[in-house]
């Protein structure tokens, strides 16, 4: 089950954190993935170890906020093999509230969560259409759905990223398109550890520990546990599946009290 044989993945952002936990699970399951990433040399070497490895991936070094650079990066995947699936991953945070939020700042935001998702889903819908179908999968967060302090501008790009996909999934049902997204809860990525070394120097075990029961049951998510709820809704065994949101929160949406 869930094997991703003979597919060709997109991933963005696909160097570290979520989506290089995607990466790797969907080159265990038999894809080809290519991870794109705006560290280029990041991405080409964490294709290398997938290599090393014996599965299959590419590293591509592409500014998703760039449409022309997604346009083009993508077109050439495209002419290559056929493209199945695209995994649409890459976003930045941002923690402020609007009037802590600088043009500056939601511009950025915008820019990379909110537009870097169109670019891609521009580029690739065509070579989808063309193939017969595939599978588009977002990276939403729980901020799409929830009001949480300090997340203006973050909680608007991931708004964005929750309604696009619904209006993808029903643009393209008789293209054979599924879209879906995934919303997580908080999970423990090397941007975590650097948030609390940068804003809480010295209490960083204390504010992990905090931040951790912040979800019910009691802990942060593991990038490799929303790579395994990916890997289900971007195989065939999530056939029927478009058109959702699945929070992966450890009870944050619905028992907090």
């Amino acid at each position: 089950m869930f094997s991703l044989q003979y597919k060709t993945a997109l991933i963005t952002g696909g160097a570290s954190g979520i989506g290089l936990a995607i990466a790797q699970g969907f080159a265990q399951a038999g894809a080809h993935v290519h991870i794109l990433d705006l560290n280029g040399g990041q991405a080409e070497q964490v294709a290398s170890d997938i290599r090393r490895l014996g599965n299959k991936a590419t590293g591509h070094a592409v500014d998703v906020s760039n449409q022309q650079q997604a346009v083009e990066v993508i077109g050439r995947i495209a002419a290559q093999e056929p493209i199945h699936i695209l995994v649409n991953n890459a976003g930045v945070s941002h923690i402020g509230t609007v009037e802590t939020t600088t043009e500056a700042d939601f511009d950025r935001i915008f820019r990379i969560n909110v537009k870097g998702v169109y670019n891609c889903l521009y580029a690739v819908i065509p070579h989808l259409k063309a193939n017969g179908g595939g599978v588009i999968l977002n990276m939403a967060s729980v901020a799409a759905s929830l009001g949480l302090s300090e997340r203006f501008a973050y909680s608007m790009s991931k708004g964005a990223v929750l309604t696009m996909t619904l209006s993808v999934a029903k643009d393209y049902l008789a293209d054979k398109i599924r879209c879906n997204c995934i919303s997580p809860a908080r999970v423990h990525t090397p941007f975590v550890d650097g948030f609390l070394a940068k804003s809480y120097p010295g209490q960083e075990a204390e504010m992990f520990e905090k931040l951790s029961k912040t979800q019910p049951i009691g802990r942060m998510a593991e990038p490799s546990e929303v790579g395994a709820l990916a890997l289900y809704l971007c195989s065939d065994e999530a056939g029927f599946v478009t058109g959702c949101d699945y929070p992966l929160d450890g009870g944050f949406t619905r028992l907090n009290t």
